[in-house]
């Protein structure tokens, strides 16, 4: 008798603690979820902030007479807008969040998912030529680490 009560009291705390565990995910993934959407609000400055700092920096160093080849800028622009493209990274990251705050993810498939996550995360750290930017993303892995430690304690 003493061992079904203290069997069912070890279950009852651990769902309680699972359930604890669970609302602690869930408020973190939101917290890196809305981070993921500031930093897309960023993302559409970026290129036009480049074109902007590209031609200050021209202004500075081409002489008075020489023209302004645009082509050659809206050329480098291009270049630099491809290179800074986060919007793949971005699409992959909402997708992780949504899995990650499904009821199903358990264990190794949390592992899994926050890997994948750090992943994204760190690609556009360093795709993304933006201040604002890489202050979010710092923000997001510091979330990404403490959803990180509370994984280890899930079965």
């Amino acid at each position: 008798q003493a061992l079904s009560e203290a069997l069912q009291a070890f279950a009852a705390m651990r769902a309680q603690e699972g359930e604890r565990l669970q609302t602690d995910l869930l408020r973190r993934a939101e917290v890196v979820t809305d981070l993921v959407h500031q930093i897309d609000g960023f993302a559409e400055q970026v290129v036009a902030e480049y074109q902007t700092k590209l031609l200050a920096r021209i202004g500075e160093l081409l002489p008075e007479n020489v023209p302004l080849d645009e082509t050659r800028l809206a050329n480098e622009v291009a270049y630099f807008a491809d290179r800074a493209c986060i919007n793949e990274e971005l699409v992959r990251l909402e997708s992780h969040l949504v899995q990650l705050q499904a009821e199903e993810p358990v264990g190794r498939k949390l592992d899994f998912l926050l890997q994948e996550l750090n992943r994204e995360i760190n690609t556009i750290g360093s795709k993304a030529n933006s201040l604002p930017i890489n202050q979010l993303v710092i923000e997001a892995k510091s979330e990404l680490e403490k959803i990180r430690e509370q994984i280890q304690n899930i079965e």
